[in-house]
């Protein structure tokens, strides 16, 4: 199989570039498996957790919006997830209203919970 096809591959799978695939390869010496392991590690590293109280949560998540570079919220407890959000680059107001009106309610109901977060990062590490 020459690199093109070990590319293509990898471009499918996960759904990238040509550039990240190829760069994927190259850290792993033309591997293709070890080409996805190496993309799912550097795609789960782009995630964050934060623990938080339920009272606070409303505030964190219009934080994280405002501060950008997000682009899905999670709200947690345990391992089940209790509501998912995608965020828009540039959502301000109105829009976001109804969404933190939800994460409202379900502050209201839990004690504890956690926020995880999905920052998209088109770049690759050299």
């Amino acid at each position: 199989m020459d690199n093109l096809e070990k590319i293509d591959i990898i471009r499918n799978r996960m759904n990238t570039t040509y550039e990240t695939a190829k760069h994927a390869l190259e850290e792993s010496n033309w591997e293709v498996v070890d080409a996805l392991v190496f993309l799912e590690k550097e795609e789960t590293s782009k995630k964050e957790e934060i623990f938080i109280r339920g009272n606070e949560l409303v505030e964190k998540v219009k934080d994280l919006v405002r501060k950008g570079n997000v682009t899905k919220i999670k709200v947690k407890q345990d391992d089940k997830v209790l509501i998912e959000i995608p965020v828009t680059a540039g959502v301000v107001g109105a829009l976001v209203a109804p969404q933190l009106a939800i994460i409202g309610a379900v502050a209201a109901l839990v004690s504890k919970c956690t926020i995880e977060i999905e920052r998209f990062n088109n770049e690759i590490y050299h």
